[in-house]
């Protein structure tokens, strides 16, 4: 496919990562010289310095024959521009970055009027997930594949009881849920029976989600007891704001720290129902003050991402019953690791999946990303010319980085074994590692590409 990127950041940079790797041509184009020398360092693609808005520059990339054309831009009014003017010039499909909170309300305006397919906002996201985990006690970073019919999850290994020390293969599990990866040391290992569990490893499952919701429900951890009734935020920025309105809206008494006197005028007149203090949010006697031990979840949002951790390891002193921390740098995932910081959220990776499912469509149903891109959970329906259909799994010689977790066969889920085979129709949840993932396109189609192939194949109307 012919790829435009629109703006060389974090997310535009880990987008292009991933549609770079199947023999897709993309181009980036940037005013940022240093990002753009980055990507162009790392990354198989084309970049450019130029003006994204500019007709000129879009035609000189012949925008009137790409397949796709992302803007991710720090404005949101340049990306909708960019949208527009792409789609008038011929691209088939476009994706716009909006994070504007006022934008929010007309979302589906906009998409209609400046005919842009999908917007993502990775803020709001963001504040979902985490007002789930909040007010519904949903783990943070559980997704759901099978139409609701199977989930992964993950943990860390000494919140479990009686699994630190022990092999995977003893340790008591419901026969329908399986240890599908391990992360340690900020690598992922596919486990094998023998393999033995450390206290510091977060452990991936996946399996039947009614089987997965008793698991977690069996575990006895403060964090799974408490109902939050008070919540502390600290940096008033857009997922802040998103998080409030949900947090309001459900009776959660909500108090923000934001050091800018201006956003915190904002903030106080578009929501009447918190408390908005101007200070420090990193001044730990200002928390002190304002009673940090007595809220019930605190959310650290502010915009670097040291911040957000050491005040992540402050509320933990302070016996915090839920905290939630966000992270934007994948680099940083060893560090939390080491610290022993269960919850922490990145925007990037949320949206950069999101869009990756949006693209991809087709086939593969839905996809997760895990540990900055470095592998991936996904739903692929196996068809009739997959190499993967009619033998058992023992005999398909599957590499050791690619598992697969679950098949729903006639609606039911199976966690499948070397005996098992799989028929046209099936689901199948797998595990790969970014390394396999040309492989696993080789077990499903016949040539590579096929995964956004044949979202484009969809979309003009072939089979």
């Amino acid at each position: 496919m012919h790829i435009i990127i629109v703006g060389a950041g974090k997310l535009g940079y880990i987008l292009a990562e991933f549609l770079s790797q199947n023999d897709n041509n993309v181009v980036m184009i940037d005013n940022n010289e240093k990002a753009l020398e980055r990507a162009s360092n790392q990354l198989d693609i084309l970049t450019f310095k130029g003006n994204g808005a500019q007709i000129s520059v879009l035609g000189d990339f012949n925008v009137k024959s790409a397949d796709l054309l992302i803007a991710t831009t720090d404005n949101d009014d340049t990306n909708m521009l960019i949208c527009y003017l792409a789609k008038k010039l011929g691209c088939k499909r476009v994706v716009a970055r909006i994070r504007n909170p006022e934008y929010s309300e007309q979302i589906d305006i906009l998409k209609k009027q400046l005919d842009i397919d999908y917007v993502a906002n990775p803020e709001l996201e963001m504040a979902k997930e985490i007002g789930a985990h909040l007010l519904k006690g949903q783990a943070l970073n559980m997704e759901d594949f099978a139409k609701g019919k199977v989930s992964i999850i993950n943990y860390k290994v000494h919140e479990l009881d009686s699994m630190e020390g022990n092999r995977v293969k003893d340790v008591k599990i419901p026969k329908s849920v399986l240890i599908a990866a391990i992360l340690r040391d900020g690598e992922i290992i596919i486990p094998y029976g023998d393999t033995i569990l450390h206290g510091n490893d977060t452990i991936y499952l996946i399996g039947e989600k009614e089987s997965i919701s008793m698991f977690k429900n069996g575990i006895n951890s403060l964090e799974t007891n408490v109902v939050v009734k008070k919540a502390m935020i600290l940096g008033g920025g857009k997922a802040a704001y998103y998080l409030s309105k949900k947090l309001i809206r459900n009776g959660v008494f909500v108090k923000i720290i934001e050091k800018d006197e201006k956003r915190c005028s904002y903030l106080a007149q578009e929501l009447p129902g918190a408390l908005i203090i101007h200070g420090d949010a990193t001044d730990p006697y200002l928390l002190t003050e304002e009673n940090i031990s007595d809220v019930d979840a605190l959310v650290s949002l502010t915009g670097y991402d040291e911040e957000n951790l050491l005040m992540t390891l402050l509320a933990k002193k302070y016996g915090v019953g839920k905290i939630i921390t966000k992270v934007s740098r994948t680099n940083y995932i060893p560090i939390i690791e080491q610290l022993g910081i269960n919850n922490a959220v990145n925007p990037i990776m949320i949206t950069a999946g999101e869009i990756m499912r949006f693209i991809q469509g087709g086939r593969v149903v839905s996809l997760f990303l895990l540990l900055g891109g470095k592998a991936e959970v996904l739903e692929v329906i196996a068809r009739e010319s997959s190499k993967i259909v009619g033998k058992p799994l023992a005999e398909l010689g599957l590499p050791k980085g690619i598992i697969i977790g679950s098949i729903v066969q006639k609606g039911k889920v199976i966690i499948p074994d070397g005996n098992s085979i799989i028929h046209p129709g099936d689901r199948l949840i797998i595990f790969c590692l970014q390394s396999e993932v040309v492989t696993l396109e080789k077990l499903f189609y016949k040539s590579r590409g096929g995964f956004i192939d044949e979202l484009w194949d969809r979309y003009k109307g072939f089979r």
